[in-house]
């Protein structure tokens, strides 16, 4: 059984030794989903909120297209059930709309569904749902949430992504959160879809 109180402590303690924004972010980050694992919502909550401002502050020495730190704030939000709005307006702010990249795709993606603007958000998870650099059950899950009506379709694209998390050997910080499948699920039970999922890589939740 895994021990996420330990693993919660080892990923703030990197936090506050980490070398660098992004580091630290990531670290955080780490912190947050243990936290969120082990069932304790406001400490998961403060640990994303320094996540966000860790990979904020990292921008002003970000490449370009640096789109994960962006990313990750949204994810962050939506796991920490925040609003994530602010968020996605500054990945766009950014440019990610304009992105010719997979993960620019991505994150516009995002930003497009948290805004609930679902026709923008569908044309950039087309973008990407066929690429070869870019995993194509996200797509798929992304494109089927901005549809709003292919309840089927994003059953099988959901399980595909959880799937693809329970097959991994390397995490994140080495915290084994399925933490896309939730921020997914999360966006896609705004528009009245649901998928009964269950796995060690998801948080338990109330009857």
């Amino acid at each position: 059984m895994t021990d996420w109180d330990a693993i919660a402590r080892r990923q703030q303690e990197r936090s506050e030794q980490a070398q660098g924004d992004v580091l630290r972010g990531n670290a955080a980050y780490g912190a947050g989903l243990a936290l969120l694992m082990a069932g304790d919502a406001e400490q998961a909550r403060e640990w994303f909120g320094r996540a966000v401002a860790a990979y904020h502050d990292s921008w002003a020495n970000a490449a370009p297209d640096a789109w994960g730190r962006p990313i990750a704030t949204m994810k962050a939000r939506l796991l920490a059930s925040e609003s994530a709005e602010d968020e996605g307006r500054w990945a766009l702010e950014l440019g990610a709309a304009d992105a010719q990249t997979a993960i620019g795709h991505y994150a516009a993606a995002l930003a497009y569904l948290i805004l609930g603007e679902d026709d923008d958000a569908r044309v950039h998870a087309d973008a990407i749902r066929t690429r070869d650099d870019f995993p194509a059950p996200v797509g798929d899950a992304l494109a089927t949430i901005a549809a709003g009506t292919d309840a089927v379709g994003y059953v099988e694209a959901i399980e595909a992504v959880l799937e693809s998390f329970e097959s991994r050997d390397e995490y994140l910080e080495d915290v084994p959160v399925a933490d896309t499948v939730i921020v997914l699920r999360t966006l896609a039970e705004q528009r009245g879809l649901q998928a009964d999922l269950d796995s060690p890589l998801l948080p338990k939740r109330s009857a």
